[in-house]
């Protein structure tokens, strides 16, 4: 495992990076940590055009709930691709990001999709497959703090909904989340930090997006992951902010994003392309018990509600399973 490490260590977590040319405009890109070497693509790519000629670009990843922390509190963005929603609104509580935001394009700001999953070391010794094997004794699971990382919430939130399919209550399926959690020795910033722990040989099971189990695979180290049957559709959302707004090049980025070369860029690290003329040049396994976050059956009703209920820092489901742990 020390192997994938090596891979993956070189993955800044948090990396301010000036790219492009130095004559012309700029422009500030702020992101989730995961799709790094996307957008790494995707900029070399956009600055080949006529539009992204001479523009220069300053990039920073991190944990997406860090870094719409930072933007609020003073760091500068033209754009911001984070991990859900919810950490795009907090920036329009703050007056950062247009109410509208979602209604940029016909995409609703979507740039590219994923699932959860299980990844699990060389041949399964656990024998995790489904959602209740992450709960059997002995099994340790790898999942990033939930009040940090947006991908931590997709995991907490795929695991709720998919007991809430298999016919549990909503008190059964919140009493398996604080299951599942006396199960985390660990809980990583950001799911690229979660990897690398997984990959250092913490743990039995790592929740994450399937994007990055490709991505480990990628770098050439064999990742065994599992799709459990039931499991959440993660819809990653890009935002241009106010500032961003008033730049030509900014806007000129953002309707990039939804290029063929850009939704490749994405394809090709394992997120699943929104743009469907591109989407069916990539096979990622689609589960027959997939479900979204706007899943009202299931009792989730979409991230707004979701926020509130799981992820409130002192009223919400999470908080009062992170107190029992002691954190």
């Amino acid at each position: 495992m020390k192997v994938i490490w090596i891979a993956l260590v070189g993955v800044a977590l948090v990396a301010g990076s000036a790219s492009g040319a130095s004559k012309g405009s700029s422009v500030d890109l702020v992101a989730y940590s995961t799709p790094k070497d996307a957008y790494g693509k995707i900029i070399g790519a956009f600055q080949g055009t006529a539009a992204g000629s001479g523009v220069g670009f300053t990039q920073s990843y991190g944990a997406s709930g860090d870094q719409a922390r930072a933007v609020a509190a003073g760091q500068p963005a033209d754009l911001v691709a984070l991990s859900l929603d919810p950490d795009v609104n907090l920036l329009v509580q703050k007056h950062l990001v247009p109410k509208n935001w979602r209604s940029a394009n016909r995409y609703h700001g979507v740039v590219s999709d994923s699932v959860v999953v299980f990844v699990v070391r060389s041949g399964n010794p656990k024998h995790v497959t489904g959602w209740g094997d992450l709960v059997k004794p002995g099994v340790q699971v790898i999942t990033p703090n939930p009040f940090t990382s947006g991908g931590a919430r997709w995991n907490v939130m795929a695991a709720y909904g998919a007991l809430r399919r298999s016919g549990k209550t909503d008190k059964q399926a919140i009493a398996y989340l604080s299951k599942l959690f006396h199960h985390v020795p660990v809980q990583p910033a950001s799911a690229r930090e979660a990897l690398q722990v997984f990959a250092q040989g913490k743990g039995d099971v790592l929740l994450t997006y399937q994007d990055e189990a490709i991505y480990a695979e990628k770098k050439g180290v064999h990742t065994e992951y599992h799709v459990p049957k039931a499991t959440l559709l993660i819809e990653t959302p890009v935002a241009l902010t106010k500032t961003g707004l008033t730049k030509p090049a900014a806007k000129a980025f953002f309707k990039y994003l939804w290029s063929s070369t850009a939704q490749r860029a994405f394809g090709d690290q394992g997120f699943q392309p929104v743009v469907k003329s591109v989407a069916k040049r990539y096979h990622l396994y689609h589960p027959p018990g997939l479900f979204t976050i706007r899943s009202a059956k299931l009792g989730l009703n979409g991230w707004p509600r979701v926020n509130q209920r799981f992820f409130d820092p002192k009223t919400g489901v999470m908080a009062k399973i992170e107190a029992s742990l002691g954190h």
